[in-house]
């Protein structure tokens, strides 16, 4: 694979920002102001989160130097620790995939309302037009339709400008002030590490991404000097660009008012350019909702395909229609998932406590193997591949960050991180008897 380099450092820092960018700055901002006491917490969790996501992707860079296969977050957990691990992590990644799936569909669906306005909308209907829209693309994907490498490029650039015509709103007239609402804030009971804490749940999800530079630690030119250019040109273009956003958020709506919103950017669009440019803002951003959940169907019932073909799951899971290849029932599964999680939940900040408690497990676990691969791997320092400066001291920062949102999740909402740890039990149980049929089987076969 070395022979085979191709990504230069302009090249490299723009895969970093396109994995971290998403369509949480639209939505996360607002449930991020809501756990802040004030806007110190609020700004500081924002600059933490960009440098826990620093410290997170040069770890994960390494980690891919040294362990450089296709799927390399996914496999590292075999041969660190335990393939039942593995396969629960793997798992848990899937369903928390699920569920990040069913929060952006909630995020669409909340801002898509807005152009029906005569009627008030609840959760619940939020949830059920966020499960049509889950349903149709389940349905379009069954038919076989593969999203392209330029519709993926145009939703790139859609998002980009959607970010930066909220920053240029800085230097426009405000049409419409938003009206200040003085309501009961619960953040006022809490400390000011918990605020951070709490605060810094939304922030993870925003942040989000990172962690796939470990598939490129091998296919980059002059991996120990490119990688960590990029990675912290790519960390400090997110970072600036999510700061300038929330301050258009600060300045136009206002903390106070941030705390009481949702469709956070549709309001701050409706101050500045009206009705009509919030409303063509809101369609643009469904549309990028629509794309997302679109590439998760695609690329997750993928994930499922590969584990059934290494024997992790079922050998049904690996089923593809004789018509046109498509992976029938992890597409069927996966899509239950979605729709079972979002039902269930109804809401987007239910959705990301139990997605971000998930994550926790896989990033802990996966940073942590670093340690490990540093000693299997001695071999190849001095070799040309990418080795991190303040080692241990990154690593730690950044398992300390996760598990500390992860206490957060627990002290906030214990039932959904019972939850979560029975999850993750229950996969590793189920594994064990897996794998136990599977050697009773073969053990009976002559």
């Amino acid at each position: 694979m070395r022979g085979k380099q191709q990504l230069n450092l302009f090249s490299f820092t723009m895969i970093v920002v396109g994995l971290v960018i998403g369509m949480g700055i639209f939505r996360t901002a607002a449930t991020s102001a809501k756990d802040a006491i004030n806007p110190s917490v609020y700004f500081i969790a924002w600059l933490l989160g960009g440098f826990v996501a620093f410290c997170g992707a040069l770890t994960y860079a390494e980690i891919g130097s040294r362990y450089p296969v296709t799927g390399g977050y996914y496999k590292i957990f075999s041969v660190a620790y335990h393939p039942s691990i593995a396969f629960a992590i793997n798992c848990i990644i899937l369903i928390s995939n699920a569920a990040s799936l069913s929060g952006v569909a909630l995020i669409g669906s909340g801002y898509i309302v807005k152009l029906l306005p005569g009627n008030h909308w609840n959760d619940v209907d939020k949830a059920i037009i966020s499960a049509i829209a889950i349903v149709v693309f389940y349905g379009i994907n069954l038919m076989g339709l593969r999203m392209s490498a330029k519709a993926q490029n145009i939703l790139m650039l859609i998002k980009i400008g959607m970010i930066v015509l909220l920053i240029v709103a800085l230097f426009f007239p405000v049409m419409q002030p938003a009206a200040v609402q003085q309501a009961n804030d619960v953040t006022t009971n809490m400390s000011w590490i918990q605020s951070l804490g709490i605060s810094l749940i939304a922030v993870s999800f925003t942040y989000g991404g990172y962690q796939q530079t470990i598939n490129f630690g091998n296919e980059i030119n002059e991996p120990a000097k490119n990688m960590p250019r990029g990675i912290f040109m790519g960390i400090a273009i997110i970072i600036i660009l999510y700061l300038l956003v929330n301050y258009s958020y600060y300045k136009i709506i206002g903390f106070h008012q941030m705390k009481q919103e949702t469709e956070i950017a549709y309001v701050l669009i409706h101050n500045v350019f009206g009705v009509r440019g919030a409303e063509i803002f809101s369609f643009f951003l469904f549309v990028g909702v629509l794309s997302y959940v679109n590439a998760l169907l695609l690329s997750n019932p993928r994930v499922m395909y590969a584990m059934s073909d290494e024997g992790s799951l079922p050998k049904i899971f690996g089923k593809q229609s004789s018509n046109n290849q498509v992976l029938t029932v992890s597409l069927t599964v996966f899509t239950a998932m979605c729709i079972i999680i979002l039902l269930f939940a109804q809401t987007f900040e239910k959705i990301l406590n139990f997605t971000i408690f998930l994550d926790s497990f896989g990033m802990v676990g996966s940073s942590a193997t670093i340690f490990i691969l540093r000693r299997k791997t001695k071999h190849l320092d001095n070799t040309g591949i990418y080795k991190m400066k303040l080692y241990p001291l990154l690593p730690i920062i950044f398992i300390a960050a996760y598990v500390f949102v992860c206490v957060s999740i627990i002290i906030r909402t214990p039932l959904t991180a019972l939850v979560g740890v029975l999850v993750l039990a229950a996969f590793i149980i189920l594994y064990f008897i897996f794998h136990k049929k599977q050697h009773d089987s073969r053990t009976l076969t002559p």
